[in-house]
């Protein structure tokens, strides 16, 4: 009979050496060496070799367990399920179970608590760092999220010159509640590097300025013109981190809107009416109030005249007075 336990030892070592994976699974990332060799001696006793066997069959009734993927955010819940376990398997081992039989019926049950857990959300293409995507994995006992790239594909989007452009920094995963902002840039060509190249639909960050005064997850441009053309860039972050980068690219197309058209017309009319009928400098006429409010505008002919004039007075003024002294006196 103990030869017999010393061929299954001997089977069993081989069996881990040709699998050495199988050893990591979930029980060893929530379950340290201490507490299954604490166990397994509250089964077997104190004995070296008894308890490497009933670790080596601890690990192996936990194998189907290898390539368990839980949500990130389930961690502490499958942790506390794992402890739960300890503390019965040494419940278990108090009573003088079987050990085998106990470490079989403990990774049933740790499969139907791992069954209840929050299942992981899927990956969401085609880009974006999807943090809520976040899964552990057993089989190493490390975290993984989508290997999806930073940056989305360019949209095109076509506008009439004149009407309204509208982007939408928008992206299809689920975002973070808190700490989410928004930032626009916008490359119209050239760079600092390659100042002549007319490259405007362009996902390199070189060729792009900040637009301070775009904020929030929504930009528009009323009215679009054609100097508005080019790629524009909307970076989503959470607390300071990237979390996407979209790209618009923004073609204005079309004759200008018929108001602007209509202006256009009038003003080249003005111009053109302005230049047939130039303006007309009229000679000054004044009056005779505002020759003597101003005496520098008379002229010679203009004095000689005004001089005629009051001689004529004068003497019209002596002659009225001659005659009436004369009509007085002749009464006396």
């Amino acid at each position: 009979m103990a030869l017999g336990l010393v061929r299954a030892g001997a089977c069993l070592l081989l069996g881990l050496l040709v699998c050495p994976a199988c050893t990591q699974a979930c029980l060893m990332c929530f379950v340290t060496d201490k507490e299954r060799i604490r166990i397994c001696q509250m089964f077997v006793g104190m004995k070296a070799w008894k308890t490497k066997v009933c670790d080596e069959k601890f690990q192996l009734a936990f194998e189907d367990l290898l390539k368990t993927e839980i949500n990130y955010d389930e961690r502490n819940n499958l942790h506390d399920s794992f402890t739960q376990m300890v503390h019965s398997l040494q419940e278990t081992a108090v009573a003088k179970g079987f050990y085998i039989k106990a470490f079989s019926k403990a990774a049933e049950e740790m499969k139907k608590a791992i069954l209840q857990l929050k299942k992981v959300p899927a990956c969401v293409p085609p880009c974006g760092v999807q943090e809520l995507t976040r899964r552990f994995i057993c089989d190493g006992c490390y975290s993984l999220i989508c290997k999806l790239p930073l940056n989305c594909p360019v949209k095109d989007v076509t506008v009439n010159r004149g009407d309204q452009a509208m982007f939408s920094c928008v992206v299809d995963f689920q975002l973070p509640k808190e700490d989410i902002s928004y930032s626009w840039k916008f490359a119209k060509g050239g760079s600092r590097v390659q100042p002549t190249v007319p490259q405007v639909r362009t996902q390199d960050m070189s060729y792009f300025r900040d637009l301070p005064r775009a904020r929030g997850s929504v930009a528009r441009i009323r009215p679009a013109k054609p100097v508005h053309a080019g790629t524009y860039s909307c970076v989503i972050r959470h607390d300071v981190r990237p979390v996407a980068r979209l790209y618009f690219f923004l073609n204005v197309t079309g004759p200008p809107p018929r108001a602007e058209t209509e202006l256009q017309v009038t003003f080249r009319e003005v111009v053109r009416w302005s230049r047939k009928e130039p303006e007309v400098v009229e000679p000054w006429k004044p009056g005779l109030g505002e020759l003597l409010t101003n005496p520098w505008a008379l002229t010679w002919e203009d004095l000689c005249l005004l001089a005629a004039l009051v001689a004529v007075m004068v003497a019209s003024l002596t002659v009225l007075v001659w005659m009436f002294c004369r009509w007085y006196f002749s009464g006396i």
